[in-house]
């Protein structure tokens, strides 16, 4: 029978594996493209190098977050279906914006992904879960309102 550290370790390892793995796949199979390069931008959008080194940076810290609220709660606590739930809405934005080019929509399930992400953090029982979504909500803020001007600026 395993150990406990054994099964968190490889719980850990699932986490990582399921968050930063659909998102990979996400950002592989759905581009930018000739859509958004040819979008009217704000002043304050960054280059789109920045975009892959930050989400996998907040994956990480999305993956631990996860991990360490399914230690504390299981399957059926409140911070863990709110994560999920946050997981979803994360995975669904880019398909929308990026692949459907549905901004407003986008803006929509943005701004609902910035609502949980701060439900999450107002409710965690773990304080590192709570400190590892900060630069989360951070990002989100930041690209819901890069979204939001996108809309505006090309709407």
């Amino acid at each position: 029978m395993p150990s406990y550290r054994t099964t968190s370790a490889m719980m850990l390892g699932f986490f990582l594996l399921v968050v930063i793995g659909a998102g990979l796949v996400i950002g592989l199979t759905i581009q930018p493209g000739a859509w958004y390069a040819s979008l009217n931008k704000p002043f304050f959008n960054p280059p789109n190098w920045i975009f892959g080194p930050a989400w996998t940076t907040l994956y990480i810290l999305i993956a631990i977050a996860g991990w360490r609220t399914w230690l504390i709660e299981g399957v059926k606590g409140r911070g863990i279906k709110i994560w999920i739930g946050q997981m979803i809405l994360n995975w669904l934005w880019t398909p929308l914006f990026f692949g459907a080019h549905a901004m407003s929509l986008g803006l929509a399930v943005i701004l609902c992904l910035l609502l949980l992400i701060l439900y999450f953090i107002a409710i965690a029982r773990d304080k590192v879960a709570r400190f590892c979504f900060f630069p989360y909500a951070l990002w989100v803020g930041f690209a819901s309102v890069l979204n939001a001007s996108l809309l505006w600026l090309n709407g």
